[in-house]
């Protein structure tokens, strides 16, 4: 099945999770890179129109671009990931965009409320636990990941692999 997501991609990252997320995150394989996803699952990308596009600007125009950190690591039962710290502007951008598209709610409405985050490993407790434990190690060796939102990404899968579709860029931050 075809599909779309809202995602901030963070290349810093990568440093710290990029092995981890092959060994044990099966969609860095089909082309995810690492990312805090705002909203998935979005629209079928072929449902996608210029108004579609143009809407979700509006919407994300509402967000500054912004700084964030990503110095813990959190759980979910069978997911181990990287949290941003602040989560608030994720959030934001997912409450936004779930208002202006109420059919599409975050991982489908499965989860109470929303968690940023950046998934490192997914699938497996097992494999979750490793993860989590080599972030811990890593974050206390290389300190924090920094990061700045300057955009979000419309990435689709509807080849089977994901690729970018379009990007949004934030307004400047207020200095």
């Amino acid at each position: 099945m075809a599909i779309s997501a809202f995602v901030v991609k963070v290349p810093t990252a990568e440093g710290i999770a990029r092995d981890l997320r092959r060994r044990y995150d099966a969609n860095a394989a089909l082309g995810v890179p690492a990312h805090i996803t705002v909203l998935v699952p979005f629209m079928d990308p072929a449902l996608v129109t210029r108004e579609v596009l143009e809407r979700a600007q509006r919407v994300l125009q509402r967000t500054p671009s912004f700084d964030f950190l990503l110095s813990s690591v959190g759980r979910f039962p069978e997911t181990a990931y990287l949290a941003p710290e602040p989560a608030s502007p994720f959030i934001g951008m997912t409450l936004a965009l779930v208002e202006a598209f109420p059919g599409f709610l975050p991982y489908g409405g499965e989860h109470e409320g929303v968690v940023p985050h950046l998934s490192v490993a997914h699938g497996d407790a097992h494999h979750t636990e490793q993860a989590a434990g080599e972030l811990h190690a890593r974050l206390a060796m290389s300190g924090a990941v920094n990061a700045t939102c300057t955009e979000v990404a419309l990435i689709e899968n509807s080849s089977g692999r994901w690729h970018d579709m379009h990007a949004f860029p934030l307004p400047p931050a207020a200095t």
